[in-house]
């Protein structure tokens, strides 16, 4: 049992609507119907009857319902007495894992040079970005280091949280320099040229649906010239497709800054000449618009000294026309370059 099964059916209880406790628990609906479902299972009992508009809880889940809240009240209650002077003064991020591998480290070590020492703690990775983002709103990290792109919206609640832009990167569609397609040895560089060009099945190395590649790259290809791709390999994690792919396990968007001495030695190579399939990915840092105590407002200050603040975006996945038309990028010229 978790405590955000709790949480979401007080929330549940609270709304009588499964559409607004999602949205009050940063969450897709889906998601929380599933998790409301996980708690019943877990109980042996129906605590919801779906039935009705608005939701309405059964008579065991009236029965629950003070039970939930009180058992959130301890278990928050105890985390904070066990918590202790010494956790206190931890600064706690929660990162994607490849950021926080392969960015945190040196852009901590910049921050450090502008700013007294500061302890700082990487949560573990939840393993979606969704998930990640909890951690945050639930008040367990003090900060949410995470890629962002137009085309995946953070359900943050308006008002209560803010963001800096500290760096950016650009994922990009590469391979070994040859692979095996269709039983037949490939030159990789080009490859999804060619597989646009002609009847190819692409061996593709994916992220899954619910990781932030995964979420941007599948608007990617709503938008895009359609190609043919067989999954190969499935994995959340970023350097875990690296090495598929360097094994010419097939086509990955990887992060730029992620493969630079694989692109150098020709290890790995561009699978497109077309920019329109390279992804502009920001990096950015998210807080309580009101968390601004001892370490936490210090790392903000050093860290808003050297990055760009702005506001959560809407999705947008495509341009729109003065029409209405929804226009996508591949309507227009490539870059020249």
């Amino acid at each position: 049992m978790e405590l955000k099964w709790l949480e979401d059916f007080v929330a549940l209880a609270e709304t009588g609507s499964f559409s607004r406790a999602a949205e009050l628990r940063h969450v897709t609906q889906p998601a929380l119907s599933r998790r409301v479902r996980q708690l019943e299972n877990w109980l042996g009992t129906t605590l919801v009857s779906r039935a009705s508009l608005p939701a309405e809880l059964t008579r065991e889940g009236l029965r629950f319902l003070p039970q939930a809240r009180d058992m959130i009240r301890q278990l928050y209650g105890a985390r904070e007495a066990f918590r202790g002077d010494a956790a206190a003064k931890l600064v706690r991020f929660a990162a994607l894992h490849t950021l926080a591998v392969a960015f945190f480290p040196n852009w901590m070590a910049t921050l450090s040079r502008d700013a007294p020492p500061i302890r700082t703690a990487i949560l573990p990775d939840r393993g979606g970005i969704e998930a990640n983002l909890s951690a945050l709103v639930e008040e367990e990290a003090d900060f949410f280091l995470t890629y962002a792109h137009r085309y995946v919206s953070l359900r943050l609640e308006e008002g209560k949280f803010e963001f800096l832009k500290v760096s950016s990167d650009e994922a990009i569609p590469v391979t070994a320099r040859e692979l095996v397609v269709d039983g037949m040895k490939w030159t990789g560089e080009g490859l999804l040229d060619a597989a646009l060009a002609r009847p190819i099945a692409v061996p593709y190395a994916t992220y899954g649906d619910d990781s932030f590649f995964g979420l941007v790259l599948r608007r990617l290809f709503d938008v895009s010239p359609p190609f043919e791709r067989v999954t190969v390999h499935q994995n959340a994690i970023a350097h875990g497709l690296k090495a598929v792919v360097l094994a010419g396990g097939g086509l990955c968007w990887l992060p730029r800054s992620l493969i630079r001495t694989e692109l150098a030695t020709g290890a790995l190579v561009p699978a497109s000449r077309d920019p329109r399939w390279n992804l502009d990915i920001d990096i950015r840092l998210y807080r309580h618009m009101d968390e601004g105590r001892g370490d936490v407002g210090r790392l903000w200050d050093c860290a808003r000294r050297n990055a760009n603040t702005g506001a959560p975006e809407a999705p947008s996945p495509a341009a729109t026309t003065p029409s209405g038309r929804q226009e996508s990028v591949w309507n227009q010229p490539a870059d020249k370059k």
